[in-house]
């Protein structure tokens, strides 16, 4: 009798049409909260699931790049699942393209692709397979809430804003040397930053200076 494979998948990760396909394919799942990632698969072992919505909103929002650091901090051989139809990104290819490579270049994080759930399960249990087929690699759950410091805190709240993410956070308060300093700047000061254009530039000023309104619409930069 072959032996089953396991899987831990992340609990807010219930898909049932993978979850079913993983499990016919000889994977006993269990679920559990995941400090990083969405399917461990050993104790090295981690694959970050996104679909093609997922990622294009974490390119947008700065988070994708964050959420890669934690991954390369926590596991030897991470890897990031890009699922769904690539015609129906919203952003240039050319932005893809170049995110996909920089994810494997400046991260040494592969990025595999897969045409839909059903596609994602066979992937992950040939991981998974050959992953623990007979070395006894089980599935490990790593990475538990970080202890920030007053700087990580400071890159976090700046990588989050729209267009920016960790490496510019950085820059930027390089830069100006307070999250103060680059709520208090304008749009002439912040494109003197190294990759801040003025688009990108406006979308940070407007969204750190922009009214709070209840159910305010979208936050784009002006023409």
């Amino acid at each position: 009798m072959q032996e089953r494979i396991g899987i831990i998948v992340d609990q807010r990760e219930r898909n049932a049409e993978l979850v079913s396909g993983l499990e016919n394919l000889g994977c006993d799942i269990s679920f559990k909260t995941a400090p990083v990632g969405d399917y461990i698969i050993s104790d090295r072992v981690c694959i970050e699931r996104k679909t093609v919505s997922d990622f294009e909103g974490s390119i947008m929002n700065g988070r994708l790049f964050d959420q890669l650091e934690r991954l390369k901090e926590t596991y030897e051989l991470p890897i990031v699942l890009l699922e769904g139809d690539r015609e129906t990104f919203r952003l240039k290819r050319n932005v893809i393209n170049g995110t996909v490579v920089a994810v494997y270049i400046d991260y040494g994080i592969p990025v595999l692709f897969s045409e839909g759930p059903a596609n994602t399960a066979e992937i992950i249990a040939t991981i998974a397979k050959r992953e623990q087929g007979g070395k006894r690699r089980e599935p490990s759950l790593k990475g538990a809430a970080r202890a920030y410091t007053d700087n990580q805190f400071q890159e976090y709240m700046v990588g989050n804003l729209p267009g920016v993410g960790p490496m510019l956070a950085k820059s930027l308060l390089k830069h100006f040397g307070s999250v103060r300093a680059i709520a208090n700047a304008d749009i002439k000061e912040l494109v003197k930053v190294e990759k801040i254009g003025k688009v990108r530039a406006q979308m940070i000023h407007n969204t750190l200076n922009h009214s709070y309104e209840h159910n305010p619409g979208l936050l784009v930069p002006d023409p």
